[in-house]
C-alpha cells in the first residue's frame, strides 16, 4: 500500500468514528429531554440541537467521504488515480459539514441553553437560517453563562432547583446535577464543545483528504501486487 492510499485509509478509519461520535453527542440532549421530561419535541436543554450539526453536519455529510476512504483498506476503490480523485472530491462535502458542525457549535456555547435566557428571548435565535448560523460575535463569545455562579439573574429564578446550589468560592460554577440549572449547562456545555472539536477534526481529515487525494491522481498509485501464501 502506497503513502496516499495508507493516509486514506487511515482518514477513513478516524472520519468513521468521528462521525460515530458526533452522532451520538447530537443526541444527548435530546435523549435527555425524553427521559427527564417524558417529552421529545418540547422544552430542549437548547435549540441548537434541532439544527443537527452533529447527525447531518459531522455525521451524513462525512458518510460519502468515509465510506470511499475505508476501501482503500482493501487496496479496491482507490487503487487508481480516478479513485483517489474521487476521494478528494467526496471529502469537499465532509468539510461543508465539518464547517456547519463547528458554527452552529460555536453559535451554541456563545448563546448558551434556553434556561440562561430570558423568557422573552429564549427562543429568538431558534428559527434555522443563515444570517442566524454567522451571526457569532466574537466579542460575546466568553461563556460567561457558564462560569457564572448563575446564569439567570435573581428575578428570573422561580424554581428552587435552579438556586439550590450556588458556587460559595467567589462564583464559581458547581457541578452539581441535583440544580435543574447546572445540569442543563453542564450537558449544553459538553456537548456543542465536544462537537466543535469533532467538527475541527474532521475538518482536518478532510482537507488533508483532498490534499493527498488530489497528489494520489497526479502522481499515481501502485498496482495491486499478488499475494505471497
Amino acid at each position: 500500500m502506497t503513502c496516499c492510499e495508507g493516509w486514506t485509509s487511515c482518514n477513513g478509519f478516524t472520519l468513521l468514528v468521528l462521525l460515530l461520535l458526533g452522532i451520538t453527542l447530537n443526541a444527548i440532549p435530546l435523549v435527555v429531554n425524553l427521559v427527564d421530561e417524558g417529552q421529545f419535541l418540547q422544552n430542549p436543554i437548547s435549540c441548537f440541537e434541532w439544527w443537527f450539526p452533529g447527525i447531518i453536519g459531522a455525521g451524513l455529510m462525512v458518510i460519502p467521504a468515509t465510506t470511499m476512504s475505508l476501501a482503500a483498506r482493501k487496496r479496491a476503490c482507490c487503487n487508481n488515480r480516478i479513485g483517489m480523485l474521487l476521494s478528494s472530491l467526496l471529502n469537499v462535502i465532509t468539510v461543508i459539514g465539518a464547517v456547519y458542525c463547528m458554527l452552529v457549535s460555536l453559535r451554541a456555547l456563545s448563546e448558551g441553553p434556553l434556561i440562561c435566557n430570558s423568557q422573552v428571548n429564549s427562543t429568538s435565535s431558534c428559527e434555522f437560517s443563515f444570517n442566524n448560523l454567522s451571526n457569532i460575535h466574537p466579542e460575546s463569545f466568553n461563556l460567561q453563562w457558564f462560569f457564572r455562579e448563575s446564569c439567570m439573574a435573581p428575578a428570573e429564578v422561580t424554581d428552587p432547583t435552579l438556586s439550590g446550589t450556588r458556587a460559595s468560592d467567589g462564583g464559581r460554577y458547581s457541578l452539581n446535577f441535583s440544580s435543574k440549572e447546572n445540569k442543563h449547562r453542564t450537558i449544553h456545555f459538553s456537548v456543542f464543545l465536544g462537537l466543535l472539536l469533532v467538527g475541527i477534526l474532521e475538518l482536518m481529515c478532510g482537507l488533508s483528504q483532498m490534499a493527498i487525494g488530489l497528489l494520489g491522481c497526479l502522481c499515481g498509485v501502485t498496482k495491486r501486487r499478488s499475494r505471497i501464501v
